[in-house]
């Protein structure tokens, strides 16, 4: 790197430095069935919006993200398409909708293979994950330009972890015998967007086999590679709504936030 800030080919030429660019990947290919029946979990309203329209807004209001990728169900992409273009964007992030696979692995695999070479950065973010500040995400990214090849956000975990010993087949539903207790501190609740540089996340999906129902936490596919996979802070306000009671409290942070910042 010179010290005009280009960079300099191969002859000795110098060229502008090729900007750092950031896409996401938003897999919305399940149904969320502990919210109980009817639609996917992604497309349920939440104040009267749909919950992946919130997640796609809330990926694009990173100055960072040029690009979101919406992985929508096998045979679901024309509806989410459609569903998108009721919603548009005031920015200028693109959004491009993919069909995606039977597990969440095999559809951030088909989300990524729709991001541009030049994508220097990619961020996978659950859609179910609505209201992740925007200082969450931009953290996550700086992360990754600034070296790190693995980003996950996190928390630290308010209650006590016990590790059991699993009752399952016909004894499911017994007491089951605590095993362990795990030092607290030690541990952290992981939330999304997580943050990769492109090669390291591409050379995960290449590398680690599906198994089942696949891989559900992307950093981990990096951590069997024997890659470091670094935390930040996450935020208390990016929650998984995953039951009910979720949405009532996403509901309740959607308006105190039209209360206090008129969003």
């Amino acid at each position: 790197m010179s010290a005009s800030g280009q960079s300099a080919s191969p002859g000795g030429a110098e060229g502008p430095v090729r900007p750092a660019r950031t896409a996401a990947v938003i897999p919305a290919a399940g149904r969320g069935v502990r919210l109980g029946p009817g639609a996917p979990k992604a497309l349920r309203p939440l104040s009267g919006t749909p919950m992946l329209v919130h997640a796609v807004r809330a990926m694009a209001r990173s100055r960072s993200v040029v690009l979101v990728v919406v992985v929508a169900p096998p045979d679901g992409a024309d509806e989410v398409r459609r569903l998108l273009d009721a919603y548009p964007l005031t920015g200028t992030t693109e959004v491009v909708v993919v069909p995606g696979g039977e597990t969440r692995q095999e559809s951030v695999r088909r989300g990524l293979a729709a991001v541009p070479e030049d994508i220097t950065t990619v961020l996978v973010h659950d859609a179910a994950r609505p209201l992740v500040p925007v200082d969450t995400v931009d953290a996550v990214v700086t992360a990754v330009r600034e070296g790190a090849p693995a980003v996950v956000p996190a928390l630290p975990l308010a209650d006590t972890v016990k590790q059991v010993e699993p009752r399952t087949g016909e004894r499911a539903g017994e007491p089951e015998p605590v095993v362990g207790t795990p030092e607290r501190a030690l541990l952290r609740a992981v939330q999304t967007p997580q943050g990769f540089d492109r090669a390291t996340l591409v050379a995960a999906h290449e590398k680690i086999a599906l198994e089942g129902e696949g891989a559900t936490d992307d950093a981990g596919m990096v951590e069997r590679l024997g890659v470091e996979v670094v935390v930040v802070p996450g935020h208390e306000e990016a929650f998984k709504v995953t039951r009910p009671l979720d949405l009532v409290l996403a509901e309740a942070v959607l308006a105190r936030r039209r209360a206090t910042d008129g969003f």
